[in-house]
């Protein structure tokens, strides 16, 4: 129990007036700290070592340069950008390049940001809707352990839960380098026998390019919500609108030469525009064991996508630039009944049956060859339908004191209807997957839990892919891909809670797909490639020994293999990253003084699969001071504080830019990390 403040000032007054320190200490030992967050004891609970949270106080304290960022306290995950701000960023985590999100789901109050068939890039995630003033926590998991988690999550999962009401209100403001601007509101109110929570963002920044990036986004969010932890319903509408210019990633060769500047362009015209609006709830009800939850959503999405990265190779008159075009209505919902207090063989047991589908009604899903964002050359346009229906049983039961197991089959039904443009590439197709999945919990022994974690997953693949017949830019026959891809991963891992405040985990993990999505630099899209075989490990630890300090330090070693030759001949698969290590401390309490420090590293990665060319290492340090009152707060964050020139990404392909020969030129392509940035903000709340 929490000891009051109250009651801890009568024993200190008491220590005063008898000289002694046996009250003060009775204080101290009545008011034991509740921890949080990454430290927060999950033995008895967790039922793999790599899986978490991070709390609202850790993601609020984290010096960050984009939002995507919020995604770096899963451990081992790397978030960085290849384009404008306005796009989805590139992703890393357990050997894959997961491009702009494939392979690794993410959700917001039960809905998925992952967009499948979406125009970019299958699992494509952009997270600029979210404003992470109104986050209340982050769950993460790795691998394809959860029985609700399916399509898109082999690598793992994260999800961000939304604020039912904020501790007070609030409004502030940060400005700073490259005419960085940003605004930002929010608060809480009684209405209608719940609470309202509203609020809405603004931000505007040009960046440290040559060609500015003028990327503006405006969002909103207002919610309603009334209840408990058990019996409990909210709804929310959440809206966002996005444009930019973009600095594509550039040729060394071109900046060795002099002809651009590290913070240069090729084509001044790239960029884009996005929207999306959506309107969700999620509801619970406990009547006695039965415990039911559930989310339900529907929303609008749309893209407008200008991106250029071979120059001229393919047209030497126009430029290779393209359009790519997404519009789309979504909706789905994710049902779950969990029936407590059973038995299974005489053990306590719980059991849960859940229900998820997710659908998307594409239209215009278009791709076209561009001068300067006009239509050169339409290649293709599509109307699509993507459908699945999910069904899964779960049991999870404590044998005995020191073990216990969560066994778990799920089934997945996929539609797939495409009508395009080409009628050869027009056609529908259906697909199903089941998976088993099994976790053995060993302990708690001396505050240590032991993990063994089997478990399949899948992911599907775009559904113009699915249906193809014919190559819309060259008319020759072309194959199709499997609808579902099937995965396994299996995990041994370790927690160790040493103190109450001090947590310690360590995973050793592999994975194993069916077929892997390759990145292709000169169409900005993903293909089905060969089977893949990945593993590593993972260490972590999270110290708070009190309210006012934290430390955390991550470490991720991961390798990944073709299963048979590809690319370039080798084994090696392209961008996996061997190395990321992750650490920072923050300090601070409610009023005065505040300040973090966080570092984190990712080693050089192949570019091609026979380790012929290689990418080179990161380094980034971001650090914030400042200090808060009871209704105000200032703050400096100091991004890349050791201004290093290191690159967000590397790619080595094909390109030509005018005056070189027809075929091009094999090259390092990159996008440069920000140099340091200033960043000041004042906050005011009530």
């Amino acid at each position: 129990m929490i000891f009051s403040h109250f009651a801890r000032r009568q024993l200190l007054a008491l220590t005063f007036l008898t000289g002694t320190a046996s009250a003060a200490e009775e204080a101290d030992a009545l008011e034991p700290m509740v921890v949080t967050g990454k430290a927060e004891n999950l033995l008895g609970e967790a039922d793999t070592a790599s899986k978490g949270q991070a709390s609202r106080k850790e993601l609020l304290d984290r010096p960050w340069l984009r939002r995507g960022e919020l995604l770096e306290t899963v451990p081992g995950l790397i978030v960085t950008q290849h384009s404008g701000d306005g796009k989805a960023n590139q992703y890393f985590v357990r050997g894959y390049n997961l491009d702009h999100g494939t392979d690794f789901g993410t959700f917001v109050d039960g809905m998925p940001a992952n967009y499948r068939s979406h125009a970019h890039g299958q699992g494509y995630t952009d997270l600029n809707f979210i404003i992470r003033e109104f986050i209340e926590r982050l769950d993460y998991q790795k691998g394809p352990f959860a029985a609700n988690r399916g399509d898109l999550s082999t690598a793992g999962s994260a999800e961000f839960s939304l604020v039912n009401e904020l501790p007070r209100g609030f409004a502030g403001i940060t400005m700073g380098e490259d005419q960085y601007w940003r605004g930002v509101f929010g608060d809480s109110v009684a209405a209608g026998g719940g609470t309202l929570t509203f609020g809405g963002e603004a931000s505007w920044y040009e960046g440290p390019w040559v060609l500015p990036e003028d990327v503006n986004r405006f969002n909103g969010l207002i919610r309603w919500h009334c209840g408990d932890a058990d019996n409990f319903f909210n709804i929310t509408l959440m809206g966002s609108q996005g444009e930019w210019r973009a600095t594509d990633q550039i040729p060394i060769r071109a900046v060795i030469d002099g002809q651009i500047d590290r913070f240069g362009y090729i084509d001044p015209s790239n960029g884009g525009q996005s929207q999306r609006y959506s309107l969700s709830t999620t509801f619970g009800r406990r009547d006695g064991d039965v415990v039911l939850r559930g989310k339900a959503y529907a929303g609008y999405y749309d893209l407008d996508l200008f991106s250029n990265f071979t120059y001229f190779l393919d047209d030497p008159v126009n430029g290779d630039q393209f359009r790519q075009s997404d519009a789309r209505g979504f909706a789905g919902a994710d049902i779950a009944v969990d029936f407590e207090n059973r038995h299974l063989f005489g053990s306590e047991t719980t059991y849960t049956v859940g229900f998820q589908t997710h659908n998307d009604w594409i239209s215009d899903l278009g791709l076209a060859r561009t001068k300067f964002r006009n239509d050169v050359n339409p290649v293709r346009e599509d109307d699509v339908f993507t459908g699945s229906y999910s069904l899964y049983v779960q049991a999870k039961t404590k044998w005995n004191e020191w073990f216990r197991t969560e066994a778990a089959v799920r089934g997945d039904l996929f539609a797939f209807d495409v009508d395009s443009d080409l009628p050869a590439n027009s056609g529908s197709d259906v697909d199903e997957m089941i998976v088993p999945k099994l976790n053995l919990i060993f302990g708690p022994w001396h505050d240590q839990e032991f993990y063994v974690n089997l478990g399949g997953g899948f992911h599907s693949n775009d559904a113009r892919g699915v249906t193809l017949k014919v190559d819309p830019n060259t008319g020759a026959p072309a194959a199709d891909v499997d609808p579902l891809v099937r995965t396994w991963g299996t995990e041994l891992g370790m927690r160790s809670q040493w103190s109450d405040c001090f947590t310690t985990t360590v995973a050793l993990w592999a994975l194993f797909n069916d077929s892997e999505l390759i990145y292709v630099g000169d169409a900005g899209t993903v293909d089905a490639g060969p089977a893949t075989t990945r593993y590593g490990i993972e260490f972590a630890g999270y110290y708070r020994p009190n309210d006012w300090f934290t430390f955390d330090g991550e470490v991720s070693l991961a390798e990944g293999r073709y299963n048979e030759s590809w690319g370039t001949g080798g084994p090696w698969i392209e961008n996996q990253v061997p190395v990321v290590v992750s650490s920072g401390l923050t300090i601070g309490k409610e009023l005065g003084f505040f300040g973090a420090l966080r570092a984190r590293y990712f080693s050089e990665r192949p570019l091609t699969a026979n380790k012929g060319v290689s990418s080179s290492d990161s380094f980034q340090v971001n650090a914030r001071a400042g200090y808060r009152w009871e209704n105000c707060e200032v703050a400096l964050d100091c991004l890349n504080l050791l201004d290093r020139a290191d690159n967000d990404i590397e790619y080595y392909y094909t390109s030509r830019l005018p005056g070189e020969a027809a075929g091009g030129v094999d090259d390092v392509h990159f996008h440069p990390a920000e140099p340091r940035t200033l960043r000041a903000s004042v906050t005011w709340y009530w």
